[in-house]
């Protein structure tokens, strides 16, 4: 049914395969994404010591904040596209720099001692640089226009 002369030749390589696990690894064990989570504990841990209004009014926003940074990472990680990663990689840098914002807001407020804040703003200028190189190893030739016209240039 099938004239192939080329068996050998079909393109199709055992290392193509994708390999979930290896996947999984790769983007859990990545410095970024423990950094990333560290932020999240840290972030947590300050929310859970804010009064009841203060939670209210800063808890969710923090938080999820805080989680972004790992979400959008791991979709990053999954996609070869340069578009998408540069539009997920934006996204994590602006949720972290609310999130730094935010660490000022409750020093102004007196919430929280000035040590446990800096904890936070040490751990997010960690995250920032990390960024920075996983950010630069970015093919730039591996991008599809989106339609939208952003970091297609």
């Amino acid at each position: 049914m099938w004239d192939d002369d080329d068996d050998d030749e079909s393109g199709w390589d055992e290392d193509d395969e994708f390999d979930a696990r290896k996947e999984h690894e790769n983007i859990y064990k990545h410095p970024l994404m423990k950094k990333a989570k560290d932020i999240f504990a840290l972030t947590r841990a300050l929310v859970g010591s804010l009064d009841e209004a203060r939670r209210e009014l800063y808890g969710n926003i923090m938080m999820e904040d805080a989680i972004v940074l790992s979400t959008k990472f791991a979709a990053a990680e999954a996609i070869p596209d340069y578009v998408l990663k540069m539009e997920k990689a934006m996204i994590m840098k602006v949720h972290a720099k609310n999130l730094n914002t935010m660490t000022y807001q409750l020093g102004m407020e007196e919430t929280h001692a000035e040590e446990h804040l800096d904890l936070l703003r040490e751990a997010i200028e960690e995250y920032r640089i990390l960024f920075i190189d996983w950010k630069n190893g970015f093919d730039s030739n591996e991008k599809n226009d989106d339609g939208w016209g952003i970091f297609t240039d």
